[in-house]
């Protein structure tokens, strides 16, 4: 079946058809949850100390300096890692942004912890090592992990020891506290978008190997009634070719027979593609709710269980099947609704979603062949498009039809 790319949305890029799967929702709650939630922390409380009326002017000028630089990695540095990560199992960090990160960081870390900070201090070399984390594999992110959890330690215990404030436990068990915390907020949500992103990348490929499952099936049930066929035609023109001047009515009698194998075949071929299309209204609807439920679309159905003609439900269920493919390929569609109900002897079948996007011009015919067969039957097929919603409208007689 040809998707018809004006039907029910169409995006050319990747993102739109996250919608459909709820990926585009997720990746808007964690990005604010992770990058936006670590840049806002961390100009919040920088901003809090450097307007401090007690710190110097030099240590408050490169902490800006520094504030700046470091939210500027970490927002740069973990939108790659969600654009990435779905697609890469060991995405890259860009070039450059690591070190002026951990520079920025390194800054940021030592003013507060000269004017004995030691609640500040830890904060952006937290962000930068779970933000460097999230770039490598699990047993390296363990060994950075905890590695820096167990370093935080030192630096606020040797200042309160050479300082004497009397803050040393403070100084040594807030700031692996501090690290630990910081970890564990960025890097779980990180994970559940790569599951998130695995399991969308996983049902993707599992609806292509359907079809192409499908399509290699078709091929064989025709190989396997074709093949045969052919060949005896072959071997049977062969031999009345040699007989034409022999033997002619034995030449005759040959063609005869390759006249009979023809039909035959031509009747088992139409045979198998009558039961690949086959399909029916009831079959399609079911369907189509499960896969759209699956793919994160909300499809509410109105059903009418009135009984119609075997050809008014087929044609119908292939307008279903389309509807669905479309919505799931080229919308972004959040919900779908099904309407099927029989009034004044016509059968109608109404499918929309709220996801269309702005058609464009596509060489796409599954809806307009549909439209043709509806109308041979003495039906009917419109599409209407309105902002972002998109309806498409079947009606036949509830009888056979021709």
């Amino acid at each position: 079946m040809t998707p018809d790319r004006t039907a029910l949305g169409w995006n050319n890029g990747g993102v739109g058809n996250e919608g459909g799967t709820g990926l585009a929702g997720f990746r808007r709650y964690t990005w604010w949850a992770v990058p936006g939630t670590n840049a806002g922390i961390l100009i919040l409380f920088t901003a809090e100390w450097v307007l401090d009326g007690d710190v110097p002017i030099g240590p408050r000028l490169f902490s800006v300096a520094a504030m700046i630089v470091e939210v500027a990695a970490v927002v740069v540095l973990l939108n790659t890692r969600l654009t990435a990560g779905a697609r890469s199992a060991r995405p890259r960090p860009p070039a450059g942004w690591p070190a002026a990160g951990a520079l920025a960081a390194l800054v940021l870390a030592v003013c507060p912890l000269a004017l004995r900070n030691y609640g500040l201090w830890p904060l952006a070399p937290a962000m930068m090592t779970a933000v460097m984390a999230t770039y490598l594999d699990p047993r390296s992110r363990r060994r950075l992990i905890v590695g820096a959890t167990v370093l935080a330690a030192l630096p606020g215990g040797a200042v309160s020891l050479a300082s004497g404030d009397g803050a040393l436990v403070y100084a040594v068990l807030f700031p692996p506290g501090l690290f630990a915390f910081v970890v564990w907020a960025m890097l779980g949500p990180l994970w559940a978008w790569d599951v998130a992103g695995r399991l969308d990348n996983a049902r993707r490929l599992s609806a292509e190997l359907a079809i192409k499952d499908e399509r290699l099936r078709f091929a064989a049930d025709l190989h396997d009634i074709q093949g045969h066929h052919l060949q005896v035609i072959a071997l049977k023109g062969e031999l009345a070719a040699r007989l034409a001047h022999a033997d002619p009515e034995r030449a005759a009698a040959e063609m005869w027979e390759v006249q009979k194998l023809a039909t035959d075949a031509l009747r088992d071929t139409r045979a198998v593609v009558q039961g690949y299309r086959r399909t029916t209204l009831d079959e399609e609807i079911a369907n189509a709710t499960r896969v759209l439920a699956s793919a994160g679309i909300d499809a509410r159905t109105d059903l009418d269980p009135a009984v119609v003609g075997d050809t008014a439900r087929h044609l119908l269920g292939l307008v279903m099947r389309e509807a669905t493919t479309n919505v799931l390929r080229h919308s972004r569609a959040r919900n779908a609704e099904v309407g099927y109900r029989v009034t004044g002897g016509v059968v109608r079948l109404r499918v929309g979603n709220d996801g269309a996007l702005a058609p464009e011009a596509s060489s796409g015919t599954g809806l307009g062949t549909l439209a043709e067969r509806l109308r041979a039957a003495g039906g009917d097929l419109v599409w209407e498009h309105d902002g972002e919603r998109f309806e498409v409208t079947a009606s036949l007689p509830v009888g056979e039809g021709p």
